[in-house]
């Protein structure tokens, strides 16, 4: 079976009230931790793919390998550009063969931010490809996106420019942010902010992005093992679940990825420091990684056995 788009995903998702899950991939053992997760718990997935990691794998070895991922496993896989940075970069990767592309203007002024998306809208939309787009902005870090400020989604704004774009998804700044270090205080969402967009766009689908929870067993192992992710927090799960259970169908998780593979190989090195073999180190990190998909599936995103 073929790569799949967001369309039937999210569809079914605003109809039975869950999310499916966005994980981004850099190398072999991520996807598969990540589709296995999926087929075990029979879930649809979204495989997303960041400029940063283009450039360390290389866009032809990730569609092969995802590519192979669809036809292992037999599940419903999407291919997503996650926060191309402009035409060019969606072009590119919808003549790879990605389903579904963000073109990111949220760091340009609003009118830029509408032409730039529109376009990217208009060509997408001619060859079967879905599109993304994101209106305010996150705060943090993550690859090559980053801000120090953090500007909340305006829910009139965000009907205009769905109005004016086409735009198939939206992504929304409501408190979540980039990277390992997403509160320095208490976690709060602005779920009222979520509430009033779905209120003014009923049954259009929303994305949150900088979602993961940063898992505090594996920032414990980390540590344990030699790292120093010392005040590492993330999302707390019960509120992803509640925005999964809303307009929110596509939730982004990359940092508890990168966390669950870190904390693997350190301890797999820490306690056989005579081990070479990378397929020991890096086996035990794709274990990690799907027991941490499939758990996310289950008690975050609901989207177990929705295929």
């Amino acid at each position: 079976m073929p790569l799949v788009t967001t369309k039937e995903m999210f569809k079914k998702a605003l109809e039975g009230n869950y999310a499916v899950g966005a994980f981004n991939i850099n190398n072999m053992e991520i996807l598969q931790g990540v589709v296995n997760a999926a087929k075990a718990k029979q879930s649809p997935v979204i495989i997303q793919v960041s400029s940063g990691a283009l450039k360390y794998a290389g866009p032809k070895y990730l569609k092969a390998m995802v590519d192979a991922a669809v036809e292992d496993t037999g599940i419903d896989i999407a291919l997503h550009l996650d926060h191309g940075a402009d035409f060019e970069a969606c072009k590119a990767a919808i003549e790879c063969g990605f389903t579904s592309v963000m073109i990111d203007g949220s760091h340009y002024d609003y009118e830029e931010n509408v032409a730039k998306t529109k376009e990217v809208v208009e060509y997408a939309h001619a060859r079967g490809v879905v599109v993304e787009a994101e209106l305010g902005v996150l705060a943090g870090v993550e690859d090559d996106v980053k801000s120090d400020v953090h500007i909340y989604t305006d829910p009139d704004q965000a009907v205009d420019f769905v109005k004016r774009t086409g735009v198939d998804s939206l992504a929304i700044a409501i408190g979540t942010s980039h990277g390992a270090y997403k509160f320095a205080g208490e976690a709060k969402l602005r779920f009222d902010i979520l509430e009033d967009i779905q209120d003014k766009l009923p049954g259009f689908p929303i994305v949150l992005h900088g979602a993961s929870s940063v898992d505090p067993a594996s920032v414990e192992t980390c540590n344990k093992y030699g790292g120093a992710i010392a005040g590492a927090k993330g999302i707390p799960e019960e509120m992803l679940r509640t925005a999964a259970s809303m307009a929110v169908c596509k939730i982004n998780m990359d940092t508890d990825l990168r966390l669950a593979l870190t904390a693997a190989i350190r301890e797999v090195l820490a306690e056989n420091p005579k081990e070479i073999d990378p397929r020991k180190y890096l086996g035990e990190g794709r274990k990690r990684i799907q027991a941490l998909v499939e758990r996310k599936i289950d008690e975050v995103l609901g989207s177990a056995n929705k295929l």
